[in-house]
């Protein structure tokens, strides 16, 4: 009579919270879900094409739109410069992706709170649902580089060698957007008033990091190390070195992508500290 129980619990397998800080990554646990960074991409995917007039249009809509006000605003009007390049082509590929890294951070913020039905009666690796919130944006992105392609013809632009490193660069800011994601999406949990503070940090963002203006405008000085702590600012300037040929990153680049890992390694550090709440929380 004692055999069946003992068996029983010899088949049960209990999921304990993570705790402290740094807890490490169980990547084989990882790969063996690897199947729902998938299931959460394409879910968003749908959500966000479900029903709209315009459908992936919206991809094309909105960085031409932003850079037709841009274009008149800074670069008519305040007569702002752009290293040389024709500032259409110059602010496109800068809104083009700071458009998918800020819809990316938006979307994984509210990533665990969408899905907390999931989190609450499904065991799964949490971190997986903002991981798959910042790979939909990709399909906006690279529309959006088939744009910048055909502005770069039309104004006779080319881009050098540096095109190869375009990747490095396009992967760079995903994993900037992942650790962002990790930090907002834990704490939205936590505390709900996150979801009206993102859209705030993300207009402040955008000012702070050289999109509708070259990183070559802010002279040597302390200003131009602070600014440097931007991790968006190394990866824009790569990424417009990469596909127009613009001037290279400078040293101080090397200070953005240093806090860009930063950004990441303690997004990753806070999510596993607060990911044992999150079911209580949610």
């Amino acid at each position: 009579m004692t055999a069946r129980p003992e068996a029983e619990r010899a088949l049960w397998t209990e999921n304990k919270p993570s705790r402290g800080w740094f807890q490490g990554l169980d990547v084989r646990e990882l790969l063996r879900y690897r199947e729902l960074v998938l299931f959460f991409a394409v879910k968003e995917l749908k959500v966000r094409y479900k029903q709209t007039l315009f459908g992936v249009g919206w991809a094309l809509i909105q960085p031409l739109a932003a850079m037709a006000i841009f274009s008149v605003v800074f670069g008519s009007f305040a007569g702002l410069p752009s290293d040389g390049l024709p500032y259409e082509v110059f602010v496109f590929a800068g809104v083009g992706l700071w458009l998918y890294f800020s819809n990316a951070i938006r979307i994984a913020s509210e990533s665990l709170v969408e899905d907390a039905s999931l989190v609450t009666k499904v065991y799964f690796p949490r971190m997986l649902a903002p991981a798959g919130a910042v790979l939909p944006g990709l399909v906006d992105l690279a529309i959006s580089l088939v744009v910048v392609a055909v502005l770069m013809a039309l104004f006779g632009v080319a881009p050098g060698a540096a095109l190869l490193l375009l990747p490095v660069w396009i992967g760079a800011t995903v994993l900037i957007a992942l650790g962002a994601g990790l930090w907002l999406s834990a704490l939205n949990v936590l505390y709900r008033d996150i979801r009206s503070i993102v859209p705030f940090l993300l207009q402040v963002w955008l000012f702070a990091s050289p999109v509708v203006f070259p990183s070559s405008l802010i002279d040597d000085s302390p200003e131009k190390q602070l600014y440097a702590l931007n991790p968006l600012v190394g990866v824009l300037d790569g990424f417009r070195w990469s596909l127009l040929d613009a001037p290279p990153p400078g040293a101080e680049d090397l200070l953005s992508l240093a806090s860009g890992v930063l950004l990441l390694v303690t997004g990753l550090a806070y999510f596993r500290h607060a990911e044992r709440q999150f079911a209580d929380q949610i």
